[in-house]
């Protein structure tokens, strides 16, 4: 039965599966696709062995906090592509969007009273933990937390590692086995002719089902009806699986060449662009290997011997490569973190020279020194910081460089370390598409020394933090049209 590793299972409840339940519940929070999922791919072997029909639970609450119309929007269109491509198989799909707080509480519990065997998924990072913790002890059966996340198996690695550079020499001795074992592409196409499911009136009429037949016509007019925050607005960017793939194969087909180079300059669209659907699971780290890999013609005979460099360790192109290290050491890095330390998103998680030197320099006068309002309101006397914080406001993302520029002046401009701390996950967790993630607390903390090392010269303010200016950045690449285009008067 065990097609999906062992290392990727974990118990959330010490009870057995209950032999003469109704369904399989597979309960669908962080990664919300039908493909290339190691935990839908778990649910539907509890279905075929034990021959019970599978329900997936694909729910959406409004309690959350940072809830707007920009990430509601992008995740609903999520769970309308799984509706759509699951109708007519044999699973029973159940989209639920809660239209008032606390409206949808219990829903889980009761679905589970039915089950065999609840299967959810293991996320590290953001609302996932404390409601694993919550609704543990509710559950009458057997629940497994299956991790789909990235190509190293969180639970296979035995430390934190504070470094790049020992990460990747790690999973280039360690990874390739785990590379056997990926998921099922379209895990529901295995599931038999076995019996069909009739969710019970009274859960129908408690919980309807989400009507997502008119999406793309009314999601303006369903949003507003909607207590999240408006003032978020939803930007051009279309959620989901198949938005995902497009976009992805678009990259694979017209900007892998010459990634490497065009992913860093500001007036290019060099990046992928897939951090917000990796973010909400609308796309797998599997799947973006796997085409790679496929269009490179690399075969696991082809690595060269472990030696924690960035380049070369692949032998494919150069700007697969840098893509990879992207994928795979510093997406994957993130993930090792939120899921060994639960002081992730806190000060205190920084390393001990990050901690002195900046609280050696707490005190060192700021000028300017602005509040969390100046900041959100791109208020700033630096242009190119204004027109960075526009794009996330905008956008719901930065420009890859920028980014980090963007991160390295909060704590510049800011009245101590830990309030800027404060505002650099208060503004990307409010408005980044792919905020409240571990990849993007990897880059929050990295502004204030986490996986980095002390530098010198010594600077006010910075201490031995790496320094960045908008002036050095304005020298190392083009910025005009990105200004012009996220200008104060654009």
């Amino acid at each position: 039965m065990l097609d999906v590793p062992e290392v990727r299972i974990t118990r959330l409840t010490d009870k057995p599966y209950v032999s003469d339940g109704r369904w399989v519940l597979y309960w669908m929070t962080a990664y919300r696709r039908c493909h290339y999922n190691f935990a839908l791919q778990r649910a539907v072997e509890w279905a075929e062995r034990l021959k019970r029909p599978l329900v997936i639970l694909d729910a959406l609450r409004v309690g959350y906090r940072w809830n707007c119309d920009r990430f509601h929007r992008f995740i609903i269109d999520g769970i309308r592509d799984n509706a759509e491509t699951l109708r007519g198989r044999r699973v029973c799909h159940y989209p639920y969007i809660e239209p008032q707080p606390g409206a949808g509480q219990g829903l889980l519990e009761r679905m589970a009273q039915d089950a065999c065997v609840v299967v959810a998924d293991d996320f590290p990072c953001f609302v996932h933990p404390r409601m694993y913790r919550a609704v543990a002890p509710k559950l009458t059966g057997l629940t497994e937390l299956v991790d789909s996340n990235g190509l190293m198996p969180m639970r296979a690695l035995d430390r934190t590692f504070t470094v790049a550079h020992s990460y990747r020499r790690h999973i280039q001795k360690t990874l390739l086995p785990h590379l056997e074992q990926m998921p099922n592409e379209d895990p529901t196409l295995l599931l038999g002719n076995g019996p069909a499911v009739e969710i019970p009136q009274e859960v129908r009429r408690r919980w309807p089902v989400a009507d997502l037949s008119q999406w793309e016509q009314q999601a303006d007019r369903l949003l507003a009806q909607l207590p999240i925050d408006h003032g978020v607005g939803a930007t051009d960017l279309v959620g989901g699986e198949r938005a995902a793939t497009d976009l992805w194969r678009r990259f694979l087909s017209s900007r892998l060449q010459g990634y490497r180079d065009a992913r860093n300059e500001p007036e290019q669209t060099g990046s992928t662009q897939l951090s917000p659907y990796l973010h909400f699971g609308h796309i797998s780290a599997a799947q973006i290997f796997h085409d790679l890999m496929q269009l490179e013609r690399w075969q696991p005979g082809n690595c060269q011997p472990p030696n924690g460099s960035a380049n070369g360790f692949w032998d494919v192109s150069a700007d697969a490569e840098a893509l990879l290290d992207q994928l795979l050491v510093w997406r994957e890095l993130g993930f090792n973190f939120c899921q060994r330390e639960p002081n992730y998103d806190r000060f205190e998680s920084l390393p001990a020279w990050a901690q002195q030197t900046l609280m050696e320099h707490a005190g060192d006068p700021r000028q300017p020194c602005y509040q969390l309002g100046d900041f959100e309101r791109a208020s700033t006397h630096d242009p190119l910081w204004n027109a960075a914080q526009r794009q996330l406001l905008r956008e719901g993302r930065i420009h890859n460089y920028l980014r980090m520029l963007w991160g390295k002046k909060i704590l510049h401009w800011s009245a101590s370390p830990t309030e800027a701390l404060e505002i650099l996950i208060e503004l990307n967790n409010k408005y980044a598409l792919d905020g409240r993630n571990p990849n993007s607390y990897s880059g929050i903390f990295w502004t204030l020394g986490r996986y980095d090392r002390a530098w010198g010269p010594e600077r006010p303010i910075f201490g031995k933090i790496r320094y960045m200016t908008s002036d050095s950045t304005q020298r190392k690449f083009k910025v005009g049209r990105y200004l012009q285009c996220y200008g104060a008067s654009s």
